[in-house]
């Protein structure tokens, strides 16, 4: 463990476009995967990395996020010097709940200045990668940076969706463009983009006076946005480092699921035969809490019936799930799922207790918990139906809310 950094995640967003998921919860406490939540994924690149003094910052709807983490994360040895602390917004400095990012670190900072680290690393909450950020503390020290950035490269149309950083060939950071449509390419790849990561790196005193600086300036309170820029100007050492992915694949992953679209789709790309995320990487396992269920089984094998068949294909299954007599493909089930009878469920995720009634149909869609879909309902068939009942995202993915009476 190093002693000498203390992290901060930044886990207070709204996650406005995710709603409905996040209409009873922050977005890092979106379910992922079947058995997670996002904020598991950047929890545990932390616990990889031998990072174990870090401190939640959480604002909006925290109930369930916090509970998450008391129940699941309670692992710590305070005897150590090892914490998780979950640090709501408390108005210490002003009147003001957090207004940005810096701002979130501002008002913050005397928990800093009690700790007096040497580095302090910023992460967000909500992407879905495997990273080990010793590698880029290790960067920032070499460098000799005041501050050092986090950057994927991604390719140049996509730099509409995301803040990009401007580099030259030392890797030493110019500037930052906030979702660009004319963005300044990767020096030598006049394609690619650096997309910032949000994920930093400062040295104390630097961070203490930047943010102490952007707080009296009326600002959007941004490290993108406001303090990167500010350094630059004072010919501060800000450095980009570049994404080394441990997930062990060709092409590098790392996913902003701030769309209802990339939620489903980085949970479809969890159930390929050869999974594009990888959970099963026993050298960088994924941890969460777990709730105490019974093992998952599937009821009817069509002796008498070949029609009544508990058949499941291609699909992530937690525990506690019974698929009795229905049929599952290419989807993911959340615990305590039930499947009943001829029911069908494609290209879906299912939430933490479900019920799915006989005869129902389900295709494309993601259904939140608690939610119980009646016998013979059809989801996904037609959008036109859907829409009056349901939300719609961009690509045609049913979302039916958490508890939703239909």
């Amino acid at each position: 463990m190093d002693k000498r950094v203390i992290t901060f995640i930044l886990a207070g967003g709204r996650g406005e476009r995710l709603h409905p998921l996040t209409k009873d919860r922050a977005k890092p406490a979106v379910p992922f995967g079947g058995i997670y939540r996002i904020i598991d994924i950047t929890l545990s690149n932390c616990i990889n990395s031998g990072l174990r003094k870090i401190h939640t910052l959480i604002q909006y709807k925290s109930i369930s996020l916090q509970r998450h983490m008391r129940q699941g994360w309670n692992i710590f040895n305070s005897e150590l010097g090892e914490y998780i602390d979950v640090i709501p917004a408390q108005q210490r400095i002003g009147s003001n709940w957090y207004q940005g990012t810096a701002d979130a670190i501002y008002q913050n900072i005397y928990t800093i200045e009690q700790e007096k680290p040497d580095e302090i690393l910023i992460l967000a909450g909500d992407h879905i990668y495997k990273m080990n950020y010793r590698s880029m503390i290790d960067f920032h020290r070499q460098s000799n940076a005041d501050m050092t950035v986090g950057v994927v490269e991604l390719g140049k149309e996509t730099s509409p969706n995301f803040g990009v950083i401007q580099t030259d060939e030392s890797k030493r950071v110019l500037g930052f463009q906030e979702k660009p449509k004319e963005p300044k390419c990767i020096p030598g790849k006049p394609d690619m983009i650096y997309a910032s990561m949000g994920i930093y790196v400062f040295n104390r005193e630097s961070l203490e006076e930047e943010v102490a600086e952007d707080a009296a300036k009326n600002t959007t309170h941004d490290f993108g946005k406001d303090i990167i820029p500010q350094m630059i100007k004072k010919k501060k050492r800000v450095f980009s480092y570049n994404f080394k992915d441990e997930n062990k694949k060709e092409a590098l992953y790392w996913r902003d699921i701030g769309t209802l679209d990339a939620y489903y789709e980085a949970n479809m790309d969890l159930i390929q035969v050869s999974p594009v995320f990888n959970l099963y990487d026993k050298e960088w396992p994924i941890r969460t809490c777990q709730e105490q269920c019974p093992a998952a089984k599937t009821v009817f094998a069509g002796d008498e019936n070949p029609e009544r068949i508990g058949l499941v294909l291609d699909s992530i299954i937690s525990g506690g799930c019974i698929v009795s007599g229905g049929r599952v493909q290419r989807s993911i089930l959340s615990p305590n799922v039930r499947i009943n009878s001829y029911s069908e469920i494609y290209d879906s995720i299912l939430m933490d207790g479900v019920n799915v009634g006989r005869y129902a149909k389900i295709r494309r869609a993601i259904i939140d918990k608690d939610v119980n879909i009646p016998p013979s309902t059809v989801i996904g068939y037609n959008l036109k139906d859907d829409k009056k009942r349901f939300t719609i995202s961009e690509s045609g993915i049913v979302v039916v809310a958490k508890g939703t009476q239909i």
